[in-house]
């Protein structure tokens, strides 16, 4: 009996579950909810991309986000994100057009970030066995201050984007960037640091 009340206990929090990197199969319990949220989240899609403003984009945006974006932030149309509720947004974020945010692992992009067209932010793995690779294992995203990714980047997850740091366009990061770094490449490594 009491493992049963453990299970439910664990099973009624599939999203905490999610931002802990726990892994999550179909067969779970909650996991209706995860589908309840990415529906929404396509149906409003479809209004962000179809926006004629960037007003309209950023209030539909945080719709799917469930906050607030800032004004002064800026979102060029089309956005694309298959989940959306573990998007944090700052303040004088500038993101380009046909990005790609799969977010159930949680992405933070700080303030005064740049994000350049068709990066793709990716939070989601799989187990590389063949017969468990439909579970989700999920690691966080973080875009630290002014950081700048440049166009058709990939962001792998569990990476943070340090301060100041720049990503190369192209580039496919599956590492930590320090503050203040330049990195390039696929796989990305550092260049050089800003300041040099």
């Amino acid at each position: 009996m009491k493992n049963a009340k453990k299970e439910v206990e664990k099973a009624e929090d599939i999203f905490q579950r999610l931002r802990t990197g726990e892994p999550i199969r179909l067969n779970d319990p909650e996991y209706f909810k995860i589908n309840d949220v990415v529906s929404r989240t396509i149906r409003h899609s479809q209004q962000l991309n179809s926006a004629t403003d960037i007003d309209q984009v950023r209030h539909h945006l945080s719709e799917i986000i469930g906050t607030a974006i800032d004004e002064s932030t800026t979102i060029f149309a089309p956005f694309y994100t298959n989940f959306g509720r573990f998007i944090t947004i700052g303040k004088n974020v500038f993101i380009n057009h046909a990005c790609s945010f799969l977010d159930m692992g949680g992405i933070t992009i700080e303030d005064e970030v740049l994000i350049g067209p068709r990066v793709n932010l990716v939070t989601e793995n799989h187990p590389l066995d063949p017969n468990d690779r439909r579970t989700l294992i999920t690691k966080p995203i973080t875009i630290k201050r002014r950081a700048w990714i440049g166009a058709g980047a990939t962001i792998l997850p569990g990476v943070t984007i340090g301060e100041n740091a720049v990503v190369a366009a192209g580039a496919v990061v599956s590492k930590d960037v320090p503050d203040n770094m330049i990195v390039g490449g696929v796989p990305a490594s550092v260049i050089k640091s800003i300041n040099d």
